[in-house]
């Protein structure tokens, strides 16, 4: 166990027991959205606490709540954000909560492999979608994996980065039905043509539009997100059972059940 997470558990074991029925106010990464609502489900049905949340791009919610908005729990699909609330005194300890990986998915009918991914990326008739880079560690990631092919092609970095369509978490970002993938979305209106996302989102769009592809980077491409919980300054117990309930084994199968890795759980 980490020292981070040991100072963590500790601050959460002396807040006691829960005295107010208040919901917990949760704001976290979209795509934890599925993840996070099915363990708020759980822990309200253990703990009879609501959980209210907010999903969105973690760098847009953090800004919110450095500007006052009502949040007690912080998770984010980086840890960049919310240790800068930690160093900010906003928040307490963050610990590591989950891992992910970028995917690209592919709209039916694109031929696309693994193997020959960056040419696919390449091309000029491929559209190309991303998040936005700083307001979403998911553009922050796919500008990575950018960086990554312009060391085997020169120049590749300058090219991914103008024909990359930020078509999730910029403030004009186009929003999908309740209930629907933005990126299947996306992906059946021929808006793009593959689209860099975490797989864990890639997975949901395919369960929409079934003949899409969910096509994972070789591995002088690969990128991992790992993603950051952390309690907010003078939030209630609540809160702290809350994300206690995130790291313990059940809440940590909630995520692995959607295709997160999981850190917290013993191998």
């Amino acid at each position: 166990m980490s020292r981070v997470l040991a100072t963590a558990i500790a601050i959460m074991a002396m807040t006691g027991p829960a005295l107010a029925a208040d919901p917990v106010q949760l704001y976290a990464a979209g795509s934890l959205r599925s993840a996070l609502t099915e363990a708020g489900a759980a822990f309200e049905a253990t703990t009879g606490v609501k959980v209210q949340a907010k999903f969105g791009a973690s760098g847009t919610l953090k800004d919110e709540i450095v500007g006052g908005a009502p949040a007690q729990v912080f998770a984010s699909a980086n840890m960049e954000h919310p240790q800068a609330l930690a160093a900010a005194k906003k928040s307490g300890p963050v610990v590591l909560f989950a891992h992910n990986q970028l995917c690209a998915l592919a709209r039916p009918r694109l031929t696309v492999a693994t193997a020959s991914l960056l040419d696919t990326m390449l091309d000029p008739a491929v559209k190309l979608g991303t998040s936005t880079p700083r307001a979403d560690p998911s553009g922050d990631y796919a500008w990575e994996v950018f960086r990554k092919a312009d060391k085997l092609r020169p120049g590749a970095f300058a090219t991914l980065e103008r024909k990359a369509l930020q078509f999730v978490g910029g403030p004009n970002a186009p929003t999908a039905p309740p209930g629907h993938s933005v990126y299947a979305m996306l992906i059946a209106e021929g808006k793009a043509d593959l689209f860099l996302t975490y797989c864990t989102n890639a997975v949901e769009a395919r369960k929409e539009v079934a003949a899409a592809t969910v096509v994972a980077l070789p591995d002088e491409l690969a990128v991992g997100a790992d993603y950051g919980l952390t309690v907010l300054a003078n939030a209630p117990p609540d809160a702290y059972r809350f994300a206690m309930y995130i790291l313990s084994a059940e809440g940590q199968r909630v995520l692995e059940k959607v295709g997160f890795g999981t850190p917290t759980l013993p191998r």
